[in-house]
């Protein structure tokens, strides 16, 4: 990419909630930077970040955005991502790609639910974090009760290393506490003694030499200090805490300091790790990759668009060897080399041609369709994988079809593209309702799929509430028996059978055993009883919805040598299994999902009020900070629009994910109403 070794790299990641300042700092970022000629703003939408027409119309970020600036001859490569859990997928797939998190919180509304959620996950995976403080200018601001707030939350570790001089409209800069000024201003926030005294105490304990000169009182060398600061940050035991203000970019300078000088480069970064591939075998133990251009090339792709001009492109991050332009690579996932043709580095969405490519660098290849996010590119003769990234499940659904006939097979393609886009977003044909169902984190995701299908696309769909899948099975066993007999002229129809039914375990699906003996049926009819279960199961009883967890036993009958046939012992088997269901205590079954809604403690009673409403079961809480975790399991049909109900109770503050447990029996007062409803409408399709 030019004339830089990877010790000159540094990737940060700037994660934290929505309308916290990331994008409007990684501007003041790239213009102090001389990345770009003037200062972007997200509300005139003249970001370099949010350059997509969806980003500058509802003004917030959607989708990570990989930039790059230099400063002081280093390569800072910064992704700026997604606040909004609704868009986690690309805060998840950034995160993977960098070896320090930048974690922003709002000086105005402090620490938030998707603060907490990408802490986390930064700290999960050992990277690197430095907290940024932005909106210092904002009204009702409180720093030292916010820095109390950061500690309590994320830990001790977190130690200011800028104090802010004034603050609101009075805010006039940082002072750095790592090299004072030979004058402190008088209304600076804080005791600068107290907290230069902390500061180094918490940087001097990763290096037992320089700790026991700094007990003893020696002066210590500034390089010797340097160089335990970044393997403090590196390590995660420090992680220092910055102050800015947006609008004049006041602190913005230093915060570039600190990623230049003191985060870690992808040398002395978080240790990645593979295991080797050899046909089909996969080792189990896991190797540390060696940062160097002399070795094989690996790498993984963290993120994949479609760009209508340019057409499909692959982000990934090169952690080994060399790559070079018209390269072979092996895609370890699909199994099969592929020619990297056009290679770039990437800011905003201007694209650079390069010829080749270092650890650290985070590249962009065009044009290369079986590439999904996740995906390790290697060495086709060395084969290595990486973990595979992890997103959450997505839980919110639409049943989605086409306003104009005849576009089913288009909007599959287009649907497809916008899968391998984002990680948690999702695409099924129900085959219990035939729905077409996308499914994504939110509302609001799927808002903007639906908003990118018509703009991008030209395909404009009606969406609705889909279909809870219901099920129906049996509490008890029953025997029944029933002989079907028709003479109406020429052959007749004759066939019998008894049947044996008994509920299986949940999840049992469906069991059929033949127990005839003596001929009783002749064996080449059985299929056919089988097969006539199998369609009425299908179909249901009930309520249209398919029969589960049902065993049954065929265990006697009667034939006529000339009347009998397949089609006579279906119809015996269909109408017998109906009269053992009626009589086996038949219930519904409905869809259960584990809900974890995080929250304010203010807001504590009233969820759970709520959700026990709503049928809900409390299992569990968890709280940090100011925030609680409620854990319960609640019926899936409970909570088709919880997202709406939640945002009203919260104010926007409460944010929720879910998944598929288990099934379970609908009460007796609400079978009857579903059950209504099924009639209903197969009186409407007759």
């Amino acid at each position: 990419m030019g004339q830089y070794e990877t010790k000159d790299i540094r990737n940060v990641a700037f994660v934290g909630h929505g309308a916290s300042g990331k994008t409007s700092l990684v501007e003041g970022i790239l213009f102090k930077a001389g990345a770009t000629k003037r200062l972007g703003s997200v509300d005139d939408g003249t970001t370099v970040s949010d350059f997509d027409p969806e980003e500058k119309e509802r003004k917030t970020t959607i989708d990570s955005t990989i930039l790059h600036c230099r400063w002081q001859d280093r390569e800072i490569n910064i992704i700026d991502t997604p606040g909004y859990p609704d868009f986690i997928s690309g805060s998840i797939g950034a995160l993977s790609a960098v070896e320090t998190a930048i974690v922003v919180i709002a000086a105005t509304s402090g620490i938030q639910v998707n603060t907490q959620k990408m802490w986390d996950i930064a700290r999960e995976a050992g990277l690197a974090r430095v907290v940024v403080i932005t909106k210092m200018d904002g009204d009702n601001i409180d720093f030292p009760a916010l820095l109390d707030s950061i500690q309590n939350t994320f830990g001790e570790e977190c130690l200011p290393l800028m104090l802010p001089v004034g603050h609101g409209s009075g805010f006039k800069g940082v002072v750095d506490i790592f090299n004072l000024p030979e004058e402190v201003p008088e209304d600076v926030i804080g005791d600068v003694d107290e907290c230069r005294e902390k500061f180094l105490e918490g940087i001097v304990c990763v290096c037992d030499e320089t700790m026991e000169k700094y007990l003893d009182g020696q002066e210590i060398e500034v390089e010797k200090l340097h160089g335990c600061f970044t393997t403090a940050v590196a390590s995660g035991s420090v992680v220092p805490v910055l102050c800015c203000d947006n609008k004049k970019g006041s602190g913005i300078e230093e915060i570039v300091d600190v990623i230049s000088k003191f985060t870690p480069s992808p040398e002395k970064g978080l240790v990645r790790k593979y295991v080797g591939v050899e046909g089909d075998d996969v080792a189990a133990e896991e190797k540390e990759v060696e940062v160097s251009k002399n070795v094989p090339f690996s790498a993984q792709v963290f993120k994949s668009i479609t760009d209508p001009f340019v057409g499909k492109l692959s982000f990934f991050r090169v952690y080994s060897g060399e790559l070079k332009r018209h390269q072979e690579i092996y895609n370890v996932r699909a199994e099969k080399n592929e020619k990297v043709g056009h290679m770039f580095r990437t800011s905003g969405k201007e694209q650079q041609e390069i010829q080749s490519a270092i650890p650290g660098d985070i590249v962009t290849i065009s044009k290369v369709e079986d590439i999904t996010v996740s995906d390790t590119l290697c060495d086709p003769h060395t084969i290595v994988k990486f973990k595979d990234i992890k997103f959450p499940n997505p839980m919110a659904s639409l049943a989605i079809e086409p306003k104009s006939s005849g576009a089913e097979q288009k909007i599959s393609e287009t649907l497809h593209r916008l899968v391998v886009e984002d990680s948690t977003f999702r695409v099924s044909r129900d085959v219990q309702t035939h729905e077409l169902v996308i499914t994504g984190m939110s509302n609001l995701h799927l808002d903007v799929i639906l908003s990118r299908l018509k703009s991008r696309y030209d395909i404009e769909v009606e969406a609705r509430q889909p279909k809870i899948p219901h099920k129906e099975t049996i509490t008890t066993k029953a025997n029944a028996q029933y002989k079907h007999k028709k003479q109406t002229g020429g052959k007749g129809q004759y066939g019998e059978v008894y049947l044996r039914i008994e509920p299986l375990e949940r999840g049992g699906g469906f069991e059929f055993a033949s127990k005839i003996v003596g001929g009783a049926i002749p064996s080449q009819y059985i299929p056919a009883v089988e097969k006539g279960l199998r369609e009425t199961i299908a179909k249901g009883i009930l309520s249209n919805n398919p029969i589960v967890d049902v065993k049954v036993e065929l265990y006697d009958g009667s034939f006529h040598n000339v009347d009998s046939s397949e089609a006579a012992f279906k119809i015996a088997a269909s109408k017998a299994f109906n009269l053992a269901f009626n009589d086996a205590k038949p219930v519904l079954l409905e869809p259960v999902v584990n809900i974890e809604v995080t929250i304010p403690s203010e807001f504590m009673g009233d969820i759970t009020g709520n959700l026990s409403s709503r049928r809900g079961r409390v299992q569990g809480m968890d709280s940090f900070g100011d925030l609680q975790v409620l854990k319960a399991s609640i019926p899936m049909d409970e909570v088709k629009n919880y997202e709406a109900e939640l945002k009203s109770m919260t104010g926007g503050r409460g944010s929720y994910t879910m998944e598929l447990s288990h099934y379970d029996i609908v009460p007796s007062h609400l079978t009857q109403t579903i059950i209504a409803q099924a009639e209903k409408k197969a009186e409407t399709v007759d």
